[in-house]
């Protein structure tokens, strides 16, 4: 898992990657490496509000994220349009980039 703070707000955690070796896929290790993220009472300032970038197709990270919301208390979460397949293709590229949406969790203050 790859993530940083937010320089202008350290209690947002972006995500920038999570990885799960495929044969060790559906066993919601990508769920328990959030959470202990989240709990970690190490961690200072403790994370409020939690970022990340996932495309329309990649199903299984939506359901992560998701999935981790709802283990956060119930925290909402807001998908907002971030990069389009323009901003992500390049003129002399040919293959199709999906649309990368920000997802944005945090609990009620």
């Amino acid at each position: 898992m790859i993530g940083y703070r937010r320089p202008e707000d350290p209690s947002c955690l972006f995500i920038w990657q999570v990885a799960v070796d495929e044969r060790f896929r559906g066993l919601g290790l990508a769920g328990r490496m959030l959470d202990d993220l989240l709990h970690d009472k190490a961690i200072a300032p403790p994370v409020h509000t939690l970022q990340t970038t996932i495309t329309d197709d990649n199903l299984a990270s939506q359901q992560t994220f998701r999935s981790l919301a709802r283990r956060w208390d119930d925290a909402p979460m807001v998908v907002t349009p971030l990069f389009e397949s323009a901003h992500l293709t390049h003129s002399s590229d040919t293959a199709h980039h999906e649309p990368e949406r920000l997802y944005e969790i945090g609990p009620p203050m």
